[in-house]
């Protein structure tokens, strides 16, 4: 299994919103690298829900439940999408700030790599967030 982390603005599209939905593609990526990302991401993959530009706060794990497709928002092949579902939301939201101060989390790609909206992460990442947010 592999980990990642896809942003989010919740006034677009917040954690809340997709729990009441239960599924949703991830459609607008329009960076190269954050597309390659998706083409990487497997059914069953994890996937951590941040909450960018209002919050900047990890709020939840979601399930990659369909690998990419063409995205429907555009006739561009070169840009795609995925399928994610909820799985749960954190107990509490692990923010940008307790990431940056934690020494484990210091090479983490939300901190290196800031504008990128979907990325790989460690699975030692994964579960130190998941530790923090619980």
């Amino acid at each position: 299994m592999n980990y990642w982390l896809v942003k989010s603005e919740p006034v677009k599209y917040s954690w809340e919103k997709f729990n009441q939905e239960g599924r949703t593609f991830w459609d607008g990526v329009r960076n190269y690298q954050a597309r390659n990302n998706l083409k990487l991401m497997k059914e069953g993959d994890l996937v951590m829900w941040y909450h960018s530009n209002d919050g900047k706060e990890v709020v939840g794990i979601a399930k990659i439940v369909k690998e990419f497709y063409q995205d429907p928002t555009t006739e561009d092949p070169n840009w795609v999408v995925v399928d994610l579902s909820p799985v749960e939301s954190l107990k509490k939201p692990v923010t940008l700030e307790q990431i940056k101060a934690d020494e484990r989390l210091k090479d983490i790609g939300l901190v290196r790599q800031g504008r990128l909206s979907v990325m790989a992460l460690k699975t030692e990442e994964f579960d130190r967030i998941v530790e923090m947010g619980s």
